[in-house]
């Protein structure tokens, strides 16, 4: 048995360019910094979900001031606030859809923020394309290795960094994960067999068990490196973990997955980058208004989140959500009371260090003549100027320039969401 071949039927995926036989040594130096000083500590922590599919931002973070809207949008437009399942007014003119309610709060205490018109400067309407330029942070360009998460974390390398410095609740590793800095990407953290010591039959053949039917083979000290710092991370035991402060987690892909990147924060296993997404946004037919099935998927998205912020409690002083989408869709309804492939979207800010309570970017309007291409809502915030500040901001990256290669980074077009 190799290497390789250990890591992945044990459920863990360390993935970079060359790293693989690497991966080892991390560990072993993750399992000596837990021995010595019982953990990481607090660190500043990014959390990222992707919306895929195209989110429809403009029913999402619904225009309610701007009477185009409701032209454009005959049968699919959330009616105004105070009419029945209205928007959730924000600041006269933006309110959330109304199955957001459960984000209402965060907006009140000016821990959420909005940057509307946000996205790429590149006009793709494919989603490949425009995913791959969003997690690459190079629009336009496909020849990019590596993506701008694993970019940030090169730039601010330390000689104790935790092998789970940066973890992707995925099946696969992210295309934002992608380059020389070791990411973690799994599907649970049940993946990595942390049952507290309790190791019941359905863990047989998972980790404990090919690490005992192999200890005496090739695999070495490699297993035993590797056992050590999965053992650490049995404190966030999944299988009787409580969220704190009342919060109630969907059992949704999006749900568990931002319950189990709660774990990891108050385990304190140095986790400094987390990614999730969530699937199902592509809405061309049949897209609903108040209720249906956009207002679904954002009831479960915003249900989560808002779990996630009220579990972690005073912990959200050292993390901030982001949430983004490849593109958004387009102004005008089409004939399937759906949306189709647009442009400009909008992107939610959430933790304490957020300046919330604010929709930022420029607004244009909705008129023909204001809307890309007489259909879209236009870019006004380019989606690597809100990546740069909080990359600056909150993990504290310098280099802004190597972060978003053949991009001026300027702290000028920073839209200030975070002191």
């Amino acid at each position: 048995m190799n290497r390789r071949y250990f890591l992945k039927t044990s459920g863990i995926g360390l993935a970079s360019f060359g790293v693989m036989a690497a991966a080892p040594d991390f560990l072993h130096q993750f399992a000596r910094a837990q021995a010595l000083k019982g953990g990481y500590g607090k660190k500043k922590v990014l959390v990222t979900i992707f919306q895929r599919g195209a989110v429809d931002g403009l029913n999402m973070v619904v225009p309610h001031g701007d009477a185009e809207y409701y032209d454009l949008r005959r049968s699919i437009a959330i009616p105004q606030p105070g009419k029945a399942e209205g928007t959730i007014d924000l600041d006269g003119h933006f309110g959330l859809h109304p199955a957001m309610a459960s984000l209402e709060p965060f907006w009140k205490s000016k821990n959420l923020a909005i940057v509307h018109g946000s996205g790429s400067p590149d006009n793709t309407r494919s989603h490949f394309d425009a995913q791959d330029y969003m997690q690459s942070g190079t629009p336009g360009n496909k020849s990019t290795r590596d993506g701008w998460l694993n970019r940030v974390m090169q730039t601010s390398r330390s000689t104790d960094a935790s092998p789970f410095r940066a973890v992707s609740m995925t099946q696969a590793l992210p295309r934002a994960l992608y380059g020389r800095s070791p990411s973690v990407a799994m599907t649970s953290l049940s993946d990595f067999a942390i049952k507290a010591g309790i190791f019941t039959t359905d863990l047989k053949g998972g980790f404990e068990g090919v690490y005992q039917e192999n200890a005496k083979d090739s695999l070495g000290e490699t297993g035993k490196e590797t056992f050590e710092a999965v053992n650490f991370l049995r404190r966030a035991n999944p299988s009787q973990y409580k969220p704190e402060n009342g919060a109630v987690y969907p059992n949704t892909q999006i749900g568990r997955s931002l319950m189990q990147i709660a774990q990891l924060i108050k385990a304190q296993v140095g986790l400094e980058v987390a990614f999730a997404e969530m699937n199902g946004w592509d809405t061309h037919i049949n897209q609903g208004a108040s209720r249906g099935q956009l207002a679904n998927l954002l009831r479960d998205f915003s249900s989560s989140i808002a779990a996630f912020a009220k579990d972690l409690g005073t912990r959200m002083d050292d993390v901030v959500l982001l949430t983004m989408s490849e593109f958004g869709r387009t102004a005008r309804e089409n004939g399937s009371r759906g949306t189709d492939h647009g442009h400009g979207n909008a992107m939610i800010v959430l933790g304490n260090p957020v300046k919330g309570g604010k929709v930022y970017g420029e607004w244009k309007g909705l008129r023909p003549d204001q809307l890309n291409e007489g259909r879209d809502l236009p870019v006004t915030t380019d989606f690597r100027d809100v990546f740069a500040e909080v990359a600056n901001k909150h993990l504290g990256s310098r280099d802004l320039q190597t972060l978003f290669p053949r991009y001026s980074v300027s702290k000028a077009k920073f839209r200030g969401f975070l002191g």
